[in-house]
């Protein structure tokens, strides 16, 4: 007979637990997207990392893919409010990407096809962190939610995740991106609502 209390295990933590503050809960996937869906052809993909004095670090899609591939499962946080918990990814590691990348830039922009940026600090895409994703739910990512690849950094509002990646720019001065420069919070941490300038 097991003589093992109830609750002895630790208490779960719920799913509301998971939300951050004025989030809601969603079983779809929402497609919000600040212009037309670009259609990026996988023999003219690539992604490059560029540091601040001016090297290129740079994969085409064969080369992507064939670097080690990691499965993230992790909660998902739009600024519009929606949550979608246990998301299932399959892509590589910024840590894998920055392996051989000699900087001592402390900030990044992100930029993709079609034109959009976003801006992070480099701490926040590197030690497991960051991600960028090609499969979504054990499928290739459609184009509406960043196909063929995205950038994916689940403890931010998910605009800084962003779609149809292309390469990241080392810099040594920050550098807001499309939705910074229009008014959005220039971190974008979920957990403290920081939503909007002055959040």
């Amino acid at each position: 007979m097991a003589i093992i209390s109830r609750g002895f295990t630790g208490k779960r933590r719920s799913d509301s637990d998971r939300l951050p503050p004025g989030q809601y809960l969603v079983h779809d996937f929402p497609v919000l997207s600040a212009g037309p869906t670009p259609r990026i052809p996988l023999d003219r993909w690539e992604f490059a990392i560029d540091t601040e004095d001016g090297q290129t670090h740079r994969w085409t899609w064969d080369e992507f893919m064939a670097l080690p591939q990691e499965t993230p499962t992790v909660d998902i946080h739009c600024v519009t409010r929606w949550s979608k918990l246990d998301t299932e990814w399959q892509g590589v590691s910024l840590d894998v990407l920055f392996e051989n990348v000699e900087s001592a830039a402390d900030h990044a922009l992100v930029y993709s096809y079609g034109g959009y940026t976003t801006n992070l600090p480099v701490d926040d895409l590197l030690d497991g962190k960051a991600w960028i994703v090609h499969r979504y739910g054990g499928e290739e990512l459609a184009p509406q939610h960043g196909g063929p690849a995205r950038l994916l950094v689940p403890h931010l509002y998910f605009w800084k995740s962003a779609k149809w990646v292309r390469g990241i720019r080392l810099l040594n001065e920050d550098w807001p991106g499309f939705w910074e420069t229009a008014g959005y919070h220039n971190y974008g941490d979920p957990w403290r609502e920081q939503r909007y300038e002055g959040d």
